[in-house]
């Protein structure tokens, strides 16, 4: 039986926020220098991603997923702090990120996050950062998307784009003659819950429908800094699609405190099997605790 374990977790939103010059808080950064100061600040915690992260290295997983939004206004001594903050999660074969919107906030710092965290994006023997990106660990296939892209005031959609999502059909058309436990990483979910107009993926109808004709077996994702459990059509089975809260939100803040999902994936007479634990703060907020446990997969037969 082969097993692997990968921990998932999103939005860290890493502060403190370095002090801005004034010429940085023009437009949209404006607004959003005033939501941290007024708000995030007070919701979100340094302390608090540091215990989800101590916790995550307690379990042992084999590779650790981060799904976005690791700055907040997208100044650029934010992406130095997230890199340091990457480092401390781990090295890069045994980390893998995808970008969010939060990450490409505004034109002029857009494709910071490419520079600065380059190697958490690259793709297997690659020398540049491509998306959509695969790593394999094993049978395992980690599919990395970027949907950041700068918007308006106010908004926080994201988008693939028609060349992305043309890659993303061929890559996924692949991997469908392999052996392997195809895993889609992407910042905004492909279906939400609790669909926001400012905050879709504009161009889900198009990843939706790759999906459904090629297949993959878990889709992780951020940006709504909730728990979620989505089931997508894929071409023979429903697909899980997993969101999780913000890493650092505070037990008593407005959104859902602080968790990780932590993903069992065996393979085992050419069946997947695919089991998740939620591991987070509760409620009262005091330690980073087992909040829940649920097959998703059990007995769909492996591709190849």
């Amino acid at each position: 039986m082969t097993e692997f374990v990968l921990a998932h977790l999103s939005d860290p939103h890493l502060g403190p926020l370095p002090t801005p010059r004034m010429s940085d808080l023009l437009g949209k950064r404006a607004i959003g220098y005033l939501n941290w100061t007024r708000n995030r600040a007070t919701h979100h915690a340094s302390h608090v991603v540091e215990a989800l992260i101590a916790d995550i290295k307690a379990q042992r997983p084999d590779h650790i997923a981060v799904t976005g939004d690791l700055v907040n206004i997208a100044l650029p001594d934010e992406f130095a702090l997230a890199r340091r903050w990457l480092h401390s999660v781990g090295p890069p074969h045994d980390v893998t990120l995808v970008p969010g919107n939060h990450d490409s906030y505004v034109a002029a710092t857009r494709n910071y996050f490419l520079r600065a965290w380059a190697d958490y994006l690259y793709g297997d023997n690659a020398q540049v950062v491509t998306f959509p990106f695969v790593r394999r660990r094993g049978k395992i296939a980690l599919v990395g998307l970027s949907t950041a892209v700068p918007t308006a005031p106010l908004m926080a959609t994201g988008r693939l784009g028609s060349r992305q999502a043309a890659a993303l059909q061929e890559t996924l058309s692949q991997l469908a003659n392999e052996d392997c436990f195809r895993i889609l990483l992407i910042h905004h979910p492909v279906k939400s819950s609790r669909p926001a107009h400012h905050k879709r993926l504009t161009d889900a109808k198009t990843v939706l429908q790759i999906i459904r004709t090629h297949g993959v077996d878990l889709i992780l994702h951020g940006h709504d800094h909730r728990h979620s459990l989505n089931w997508i059509e894929g071409p023979a089975k429903l697909i899980p699609s997993l969101g999780v809260p913000s890493a650092s939100a505070i037990a008593h803040g407005r959104s859902e405190p602080a968790s990780y999902n932590l993903v069992r994936i065996t393979h085992e007479e050419n069946r997947w099997h695919c089991d998740l634990t939620v591991r987070g703060f509760s409620r009262k907020g005091e330690h980073v605790q087992e909040i829940q446990r649920k097959r998703l997969t059990g007995s769909h037969p492996a591709q190849g």
